[in-house]
């Protein structure tokens, strides 16, 4: 098992999509398979899917020998709660895990080897978090070292990940990630991701 879990965030209620955006088709499946096959090849172990609105719909497109999943059942009180579900599960996974790699189900150019990177770097910079740069902003994926597991438990209503990188701003290493921007919110972003018929980078691992 490696000293760096990672939690995939799929728990929200895809309001604004109006449909649940983990079941979108991507890459010739489901964007939740496509996420999660991701995660599996990186360094990262164990990898753990947090679950919460649609969960019975979402589920049966994860293979669970290969992850762990849990449900979070406050998912609609924010992104924290997610968060807190899936670190509650790594401590008890592997207690000694050393950092947590963070990231969302929405992100469909995010790589097994930008994952990979994160963890390298955050092995020979001692940074406490490695960070996503975007359009100008820092973000996730993210990785953040055991030093602050217990500040990403302790993350209340809607604040994610985000808000620790704001508050631990010194302490963070930033990889650019320009690609990072790209997200799926929208009935509108899907359509241009279909359009462009872009497809991520395949790299051999």
């Amino acid at each position: 098992m490696s000293d760096v879990g990672l939690i995939v965030l799929a728990a929200g209620a895809s309001t604004r999509m109006g449909t649940p955006k983990q079941l979108l088709r991507y890459n010739q499946q489901s964007l939740i398979r496509h996420i999660v096959e991701v995660a599996i090849a990186s360094v990262c172990q164990p990898v753990i899917v947090v679950l919460g609105a649609y969960a019975e719909l979402i589920q049966p497109e994860i293979d669970p020998i290969q992850v762990h999943i849990v449900k979070n059942p406050l998912w609609n009180e924010g992104m924290s709660t997610s968060i807190r579900v899936g670190m509650e599960a790594l401590n008890t996974i592997n207690p000694d895990a050393e950092a947590v790699v963070i990231m969302l189900c929405d992100q469909p150019f995010v790589s097994p080897q930008f994952i990979n990177q994160l963890v390298e770097v955050h092995q020979t910079s001692g940074k406490l978090i490695v960070a996503s740069e975007y359009a100008y902003t820092l973000g996730v994926p993210a990785l953040f070292n055991r030093a602050l597991f217990a500040k990403l438990t302790t993350l209340s209503g809607t604040a994610g990940a985000k808000q620790l990188i704001k508050n631990y701003a010194q302490e963070v290493l930033a990889i650019p990630f320009p690609e990072g921007l790209i997200d799926l919110d929208t009935p509108k972003d899907y359509e241009q991701l279909l359009a462009e018929n872009r497809q991520p980078t395949t790299v051999q691992i």
